[in-house]
């Protein structure tokens, strides 16, 4: 019930978002037209969603006999789990990472990059193949998915906000009020996507703490994950994922875009010292 009530304030928030954003666009005719793309949107990703994330990041669906081990792997760990088999994605990029989607536990899937596939040991591996399944287990995949296809529409209407006020400058400034209405549509391109960020932000990081020691639990060995997550941090630094969207960033276990600083601050992700720090407490027994 949790993340049902997640899930519907999450929609109603960014419902709101794009329905200011069409206002700022094309006034009261542009708010109808966001809203009816809203409800389309509403429910088109509750049922879609997952196929649009995969098809963003050109995963391919593997079965046993393309790739047995890491199946097998994937197989094994949702029968600990007690979960279906989820169908298993492998996507073409040198960039370590993972992710997990889709509605429900019968409806899932989760994709590994080609390149977390030879950076990990198959301990570690496992590990970070737990914590997607705990992703789909914990019921949080449809509210990361949702939040991923909601906050790219915002962004792309913000482009659009941006780029509508730059051209239509000019011809504003012949109207009245034409300076508010440029500054009132610069101001709804920034802010906008932001606040989609945080929202994607309040329910995410709270979400990874609790994958990793779901994970650590699916598969034995919290150490093998906080292993991982070290290396991950690293690795996804040195090669960055070139086609990572900041709209589906929370999605993968380890931020897929780089940055530090005042940019650590809006990270949908949790300190990695912490969520290592609590592995090993968890592997010592000292775990709150």
């Amino acid at each position: 019930m949790n993340n049902i009530l997640k899930t519907t304030l999450l929609l109603s928030l960014l419902t709101i978002l794009l329905v200011v954003m069409g206002g700022a666009v094309g006034g009261q005719g542009g708010m109808i037209v966001a809203f009816l793309m809203a409800a389309v949107m509403n429910f088109g990703s509750y049922w879609f969603s997952d196929k649009i994330v995969l098809r963003m990041y050109n995963a391919q669906e593997i079965t046993r006999e393309i790739h047995p081990s890491f199946y097998g792997m994937v197989e094994r760990l949702a029968g600990r789990a007690g979960l279906p088999m989820p169908k298993v994605y492998i996507i073409p990029d040198d960039s370590p990472n993972a992710f997990a989607t889709g509605r429900n536990p019968s409806h899932a899937a989760v994709a590994a990059t080609e390149g977390i596939l030879r950076v990990l040991t198959p301990d570690e591996l496992e590990g970070v193949m737990a914590h997607e399944l705990a992703h789909v287990k914990n019921r949080d995949i449809l509210i990361s998915t949702i939040a991923a296809t909601f906050a790219g529409a915002i962004s792309m209407i913000g482009s659009m906000l941006q780029w509508g006020a730059m051209f239509g400058a000019g011809r504003r400034d012949d109207e009245e009020g034409g300076a508010g209405s440029l500054i009132g549509s610069l101001a709804m391109a920034i802010i906008a996507p932001i606040a989609a960020m945080l929202i994607q932000m309040a329910v995410s990081r709270s979400r990874e703490y609790l994958a990793d020691a779901s994970g650590a639990e699916i598969c034995g060995r919290p150490l093998a994950l906080a292993g991982a997550l070290r290396k991950l941090h690293t690795a996804s630094q040195v090669i960055p994922m070139m086609d990572a969207r900041p709209a589906t960033a929370h999605m993968f276990i380890v931020n897929p875009l780089t940055g530090g600083g005042v940019m650590a601050l809006f990270s949908t992700h949790p300190p990695m010292e912490e969520r290592i720090s609590r592995l090993e407490a968890l592997a010592t027994g000292t775990h709150p």
